[in-house]
This record gives C-alpha cells, sequence and structure tokens, in this order.
C-alpha cells in the first residue's frame, strides 16, 4: 500500500518528524566520531591486538557502507518510518550488545549490529523529510538543521566521549548513546506517518547483491590495504571484485525492469552532479578528519580528547553555517552555496597543507573553520537539491545513492590519501607527509566547486523530477 502525505497532514507533525529524523542522524555520527577515543582502553581491558582492534572500529563503517544502497529501496518499498524504525531498534541492539560485550568477537559483532541499523535509518531519513516538507523552501530549511547534527554529532561525540573515558571507562560512551535511541524510537512510533511506493516494483535481489558486492569489498580494501599492502594479493582481489560487481550491477540495472537504481537517475545531469559532489566532499574531508587528530597525537603528543577539541572550530562552524544554509540557497539559488561550500573546504585543506612550514595553531584552526563553514554550506543543499530532482517515489533510492556516494568519497579519501601520507611516514617525514594529503583532499574539493558551478542552477531546487 503507498500512502502519499499531503502538505496539510504532514505540516502539524512536521517539527516533531524533524526532530526524530535529525536524533536518527545524531546516534548514527555520535558513534562513528566516539568510539575511536576507546580504542587504548579496549584494547588493554579486552587484550585485543592491533587488527582487532581496527575490526572494532571499522566494522561499523563497512557494513554501513555497503548497505547504503539497498536500505534506500528497502524505504520505498516497505515503508520508511518502518525500516527506518527498523534501524533505530538494531542500532540500539547493537549497542547494548557493545555496552555488555565480555571479549572482542562479541563487541565486534555488536559495533555489525549498530552498523546495519544505521545503514537502514540514515537514508529512510532524508527519504522522510523529503515527504513531511513538500514546500521547497520549508524542505530546504529543515534539511540544513538535518544536516547540522552532523557538526552536533562531531562537537558532543569526541568531547563528550573523550571524557566519559577518562572518567568512567570504554563502556561509558555506549551508554551515553542509548537514552538517545530509546527516544528516538518512541518519537517514530508515535509522530512519523507512514509511507513507500511499491507499485510495479518488486525487490531485484541479483541487483542488491552485486551492489553490497562492490561496496563491501571497496570498504574492505580501503580498510586492510595499509595493513595488506595496496600491491598485496588480498587488496588486488578486493578492489578487482568490487570493479567487477559494479560494471555487472550497471549492466544489469540497463536491462532490469525493477532496477535497483534506474540509469536514467544517474544520466540526470543536475542529480549526477550532486552525487559528484558528495563523493569531492567527503574524499577530502575524511581524510582530513583521519590525518588532522594522528598528526597531533604522534607529532605533538596530544591526547585523544586534545586531539578532539582541536576538531572544534571545523565542528562549530559546521554548526552555525549549516543552519544558514537553507536560507542562503531559497534565496540565491542552491549553486552558490554549494560551490562556495566546496570552494572553502578547498581553501581550508590547502592552508592546513601549510603545517610542515607552518605549524601555528592559528592557520590550523584557521583551516579546519573554512573547512567547516564548506562542509556547513554543501551539505543541506546538496540533499535538497538531489531530492528534488528525482521523482518521490525514488526518494529513498536517491537518499541511499547520496550517501552512498558520500561514504565512497570518505573510502577513497582516506585509503588514497592516507597512503601518500604513509609512505612519508615510512621514510621518516610524518610531518611532511601532510602536505601532498592535504593538497589532494584540496583539489578534489576544488573539482567538486567547478562541479557544482557548472551543473547546478538557481531553479535546482524546484526542477520537476525526470
Amino acid at each position: 500500500m503507498s500512502i502519499t502525505l499531503t502538505a496539510r497532514e504532514a505540516r502539524p507533525a512536521s517539527g516533531l518528524i524533524l526532530l526524530t529524523m535529525s536524533l536518527g542522524v545524531l546516534i548514527a555520527q555520535i558513534d562513528t566520531s566516539v568510539v575511536n577515543l576507546a580504542v587504548k582502553p579496549i584494547g588493554t581491558d579486552l587484550k585485543a591486538s592491533v587488527t582487532e582492534l581496527q575490526w572494532i572500529v571499522d566494522v561499523y563503517n563497512f557494513v554501513y557502507a555497503s548497505l547504503l544502497l539497498t536500505a534506500g529501496t528497502l524505504a520505498d518499498l516497505y515503508g520508511r518510518r518502518r525500516i527506518f524504525g527498523l534501524g533505530i531498534a538494531l542500532f540500539t541492539l547493537g549497542t547494548v550488545v557493545c555496552l555488555l560485550a565480555p571479549d572482542v568477537p562479541t563487541l565486534v559483532a555488536g559495533r555489525a549490529v549498530a552498523g546495519l541499523g544505521a545503514a537502514l535509518e540514515v537514508p529512510a531519513s532524508l527519504a522522510i523529510l523529503t515527504i513531511a516538507y513538500p514546500d521547497t523552501k520549508e524542505r530546504t530549511r529543515a534539511l540544513g538543521i538535518w544536516a547540522s547534527c552532523y557538526g552536533i554529532a562531531m562537537v558532543i561525540g569526541p568531547t563528550a566521549g573523550g571524557a566519559l573515558v577518562d572518567a568512567s571507562g570504554w563502556r561509558s560512551i555506549f551508554l551515553l548513546i542509548i537514552p538517545f535511541c530509546l527516544v528516538t524510537l518512541i518519537l517514530v512510533m508515535t509522530v512519523v506517518p507512514e509511507s513507500s511506493n511499491p507499485q510495479g516494483r518488486r525487490l531485484d535481489l541479483p541487483g542488491q547483491a552485486l551492489a553490497i558486492a562492490s561496496l563491501g569489498s571497496l570498504s574492505l580494501a580501503a580498510i586492510e590495504g595499509p595493513r595488506w599492502g595496496w600491491a598485496s594479493t588480498g587488496s588486488v582481489a578486493a578492489l578487482s571484485l568490487s570493479v567487477l560487481a559494479a560494471a555487472l550491477f550497471l549492466r544489469r540495472q540497463a536491462g532490469a525492469t525493477d532496477a535497483v537504481v534506474p540509469l536514467p537517475m544517474l544520466r540526470h545531469r543536475v542529480f549526477a552532479a550532486c552525487l559528484a559532489v558528495a563523493t569531492a566532499m567527503n574524499f577530502g574531508a575524511y581524510a582530513m578528519l583521519f590525518l588532522t587528530p594522528l598528526y597531533f597525537q604522534t607529532a605533538r603528543g596530544a591526547s585523544a580528547l586534545d586531539a578532539a577539541v582541536v576538531l572544534l572550530p571545523m565542528s562549530l562552524s559546521y554548526m552555525v553555517t549549516s543552519q544558514l544554509s537553507g536560507r542562503i540557497a531559497n534565496k540565491l539559488g542552491p549553486r552558490v552555496p554549494m560551490t562556495a561550500g566546496m570552494g572553502l573546504m578547498g581553501l581550508g585543506l590547502l592552508m592546513l597543507a601549510l603545517i610542515p612550514l607552518n605549524d601555528s595553531l592559528v592557520i590550523i584552526a584557521s583551516g579546519l573553520l573554512a573547512v567547516g563553514c564548506g562542509l556547513g554550506l554543501n551539505v543541506g543543499p546538496m540533499n535538497a537539491v538531489a531530492v528534488a530532482n528525482v521523482p518521490v517515489a525514488r526518494s529513498g533510492t536517491a537518499s541511499g545513492l547520496i550517501n552512498t556516494a558520500r561514504m565512497v568519497g570518505a573510502t577513497l579519501g582516506v585509503a588514497v590519501l592516507g597512503a601518500v601520507f604513509a609512505m612519508h611516514v615510512a621514510e621518516g617525514e610524518s610531518t611532511r607527509g601532510l602536505a601532498p594529503a592535504y593538497i589532494g583532499g584540496g583539489i578534489g574539493e576544488l573539482i567538486g566547486a567547478a562541479v557544482a558551478f557548472a551543473f547546478i542552477r538557481y531553479d535546482s531546487l524546484r526542477r520537476p523530477a525526470q
């Protein structure tokens, strides 16, 4: 059964729906940022090896990235509220397992379940907001608020997590997340209406399997490549499988009546531009989030909490500008904030590339401030444009695709730019390795700015879906 909400039906509860969807994003992002701070005490308490500690962190991202596209399709077919609620329930279950885990395998399993929950709820949240806010201007403002939760998570996660780990041990970070999960579950069951668009569609299981194989193999290569070696049999096999599965996936989509991703969506210039911008955005941003704390902890001897505090200029500026991005997009068109946002991110990363020449905290804070402002300007309008340029029936698929593009960018950024950094570390020049890595990320952001300027138009938020 398909239920499409009218503006009259959606508006009275739209504020509570926005709160619910924002909480869903918040808990997923807090989990992503907070566990990194607890790796050392987890290793001491559970006697975990380095490889086991890597998988405690990475299994969440592995499952999350692999299933985003499938989750978006499931939301369209079987109910967006149902899939969002299932995601929050699984996330809560996984967090409880992590809280009580007596050993490493149990903790890894809990992280995997939490990653599955995040993969289900994040794409559904964007699709639900698209329907709850049928008015273009209201939707753009709502998505700016929704996007600001990424910045809030970057503030709450590292700072509160670092303090909790120091005061109460590593299990307390999972205890922090559980109340947010329970509140979100109550809200989704009471204030969010159901919607779905299953007419004439069914789940393409072979297509879904190929998508999972391609994304999963790419994630595995990025996670294990630095440890295995990029030329090792395992890395080459994982990357080859990813490319092969992606090629087979696209070939199947071209001839499938129930395509996971209808190829006309990818041929739509505005939507395809949003995917390219999302990939470029996270290519540089996630590499920076990986390298900057690493630099402060290794070269400057900072603690995990100190390294997290260093990122506050980025997080706080992101929170502020994401609140303003919707107003800017509605007044000047989405091309302005998207182009300016990507350009600012590129400028910020190029400023951080100066660290080997001038490691002044003023330079570093200024670079992080520019990156945060750029992120805040871009994320909300980018998501709003993406969902405005596909049919409502495919809003879950569009959300899954835009989040998949972001995760692919993040995976490639950490893998490629991390490898550039690692080459210099191997030569005993860890600080010098920051410059080429940040420059590579900055170039990626500037390419994204050029794509936004070339393909996003003033009326992209209101353009009829093709």
